[in-house]
């Protein structure tokens, strides 16, 4: 029922990129679908609301999608150890957590996304990046572009364009991959250098490589020709019309509960609450003055908050009573600069008025913050 609703909805409201009746004629086999949006949020709500929604068993479906600059960590990560947070802050560059696993992967509008749908009996990750590696070499004959025992793609067998994940549900399921084409490498290099020091976890890490665009080894690559070489690359192996249905990933009634989809990969819970727990144990190299003192802290954070907390610096420097304070406010915060900005703010105003005491609480409180 689903299924049929999702046919009759993209029927009169999506913009086909060919005639509307080659979408009729293959609507029964196979869907290529291409996102109109460049939104991270929305695009892999789309993905979760495929897996959950579509009969796949009667539909194979490939989904194609570009984001803007957005940091994408896998399902079993840790924001803070695989990104630089306070640098996606500053560039207001987006994070997100996918419901797939696999690792943390940079996203702009120079970086392409495929999905592939299937049943779970069907799922062949190995055959879907042979099938980007075919649809390349139809394009570029010369490219030197294999698949490798890892499912990532390289090219001039050393550098990765291509990282894939998945997610493989009871019925369903979906293989991922990008493709870059002509990603800012800077920016994705600097991103993915977390500077957070003292990080303990069994979150799954990723695994650093060198990277290269395709648009380095060749100009004319542009991202609509590489979608379109791969969409005529998959109607030709599944046997269907080669031709793309644009869709609106905000569109209600095309996607009926997308919105909650798209607002649920938002929230702090799923973004950095579902991070698996970890511990920070550092020294704080704080300058004050003419001297460097050295604080110890250590943490355990679960479900994203501050389970235990302990600060060690020198009752001389600051009475035990006042940073007990924060340690009392900080346990059972979540681990945040924003929230602990504000915790901050609230005990300053009860703060000894002595100038000298309330330099020392506040450059204390801002490195704790640095930490986040």
């Amino acid at each position: 029922m689903v299924l049929q609703s999702l046919k009759n909805c993209l029927w009169p409201f999506c913009i086909l990129r060919i005639p509307k009746a080659c979408f009729r004629s293959t609507a029964s086999g196979g869907l290529i679908i291409q996102s109109v949006s460049n939104d991270v949020y929305q695009n892999l709500a789309v993905e979760d609301w495929i897996h959950d929604h579509m009969d796949l068993e009667k539909q194979h479906i490939l989904f194609l999608w570009r984001n803007s600059p957005a940091v994408v960590i896998g399902r079993h990560q840790n924001p803070w150890q695989e990104c630089n947070l306070r640098l996606l802050r500053q560039k207001n560059i987006k994070l997100a957590r996918r419901r797939s696993g696999g690792g943390t992967v940079y996203h702009d509008l120079g970086n392409i996304n495929l999905t592939f749908f299937t049943t779970r009996k069907k799922y062949q990750r190995m055959e879907n990046l042979k099938l980007v590696v075919k649809a390349l070499k139809a394009l570029r004959p010369q490219l030197d572009v294999h698949v490798t025992d890892r499912y990532d793609i390289l090219l001039d067998r050393q550098y990765k364009i291509s990282g894939t994940a998945a997610k493989l549900g009871r019925t369903s399921a979906y293989h991922h991959c990008t493709l870059l084409c002509n990603a800012d490498k800077f920016v994705l290099s600097s991103v993915l250098k977390s500077p957070y020091k003292g990080l303990k976890s069994n979150a799954t890490p990723s695994v650093p490589a060198s990277v290269k665009n395709l648009f380095e080894e060749d100009p004319s690559l542009t991202s609509e020709i590489l979608l379109d070489a791969i969409a005529k690359e998959y109607a030709t192996q599944h046997q269907i019309d080669h031709h793309i249905t644009l869709i609106n990933p905000a569109d209600e009634t095309l996607l009926p509960g997308i919105s909650n989809k798209t607002e649920e990969l938002q929230t702090w819970e799923w973004v950095y609450g579902k991070t698996p727990k970890f511990s920070v144990s550092t020294c704080l190299n704080m300058a004050y003055k003419d001297s460097v003192l050295d604080v110890k802290v250590n943490m355990d954070v679960k479900n994203g908050r501050i389970e235990v907390c302990n600060i060690d610096l020198p009752e001389h420097w600051l009475p035990p009573g006042l940073y007990s304070e924060l340690i009392k406010s900080l346990t059972g915060s979540k681990f945040c600069p924003n929230e602990t900005t504000t915790l901050v703010a609230t005990l300053l105003r009860v703060c000894p008025q002595d100038d000298e005491l309330h330099s020392r609480w506040s450059l204390l409180c801002d490195n704790m913050i640095m930490l986040m």
